[in-house]
């Protein structure tokens, strides 16, 4: 069975702490296998015999909001869908060398063209964005602590669930679970 990843939101974030070994039993418990976590923000490598995201997004987030006690959006990505989000370069070069941080918001579904108007509305002199399917890539020239944009501001504006991550954590996680072809 090939791997998948899921990206969990609110995990060890806003004072909801989860050990990892405890997330990693709520997967097994769901009758996933090759169970594995990448560091410790809510990021689990597993294999499934289904690879329908939206099916197994719910199974997830079902289980967690009853093992837990709140809401975890769960975004299911495929390794193949991981290895292009680590090479994709959504910025010019001279731009990426120059970011205090650059992060990948991971959606649902793709915004539609409402959506992504409102999104480039939230640019300022050091925040851009670039909307590459169902990722959302935020460039900073500064500290995120520096920013007026933040979660929480993306989904009140747009409406829409999401969770970030460094793309430097998504490259390692390509890497480290041999996700990441060599570029073409």
């Amino acid at each position: 069975m090939p791997r998948l990843i899921a990206f969990l939101r609110a995990i060890n974030v806003g004072g909801h702490v989860v050990k990892m070994d405890q997330l990693r039993g709520h997967f097994v418990a769901l009758g996933f296998a090759d169970v594995e976590t990448f560091i410790a923000s809510g990021n689990v490598i597993f294999a499934a015999a289904s690879h329908k995201a939206p099916a197994l997004e719910q199974k997830i987030e079902a289980r967690l909001r009853t093992a837990l006690g709140y809401e975890v959006r769960t975004f299911v990505r495929t390794g193949p869908d991981v290895a292009a989000i680590a090479r994709y370069r959504p910025f010019r070069e001279s731009q990426l060398k120059k970011a205090g941080a650059l992060n990948v918001g991971f959606l649902a579904e793709p915004l539609g063209p409402g959506s992504t108007r409102a999104l480039m509305g939230l640019k300022t002199a050091i925040d851009d964005f670039h909307v590459n399917g169902r990722e959302v890539y935020w460039w900073c020239a500064k500290r995120q602590s520096e920013s007026t944009f933040s979660n929480a501001v993306f989904e009140r504006t747009l409406k829409v669930s999401t969770t970030f991550r460094g793309l430097k954590t998504v490259v390692r996680l390509a890497e480290r679970y041999g996700f990441a072809p060599e570029a073409g």
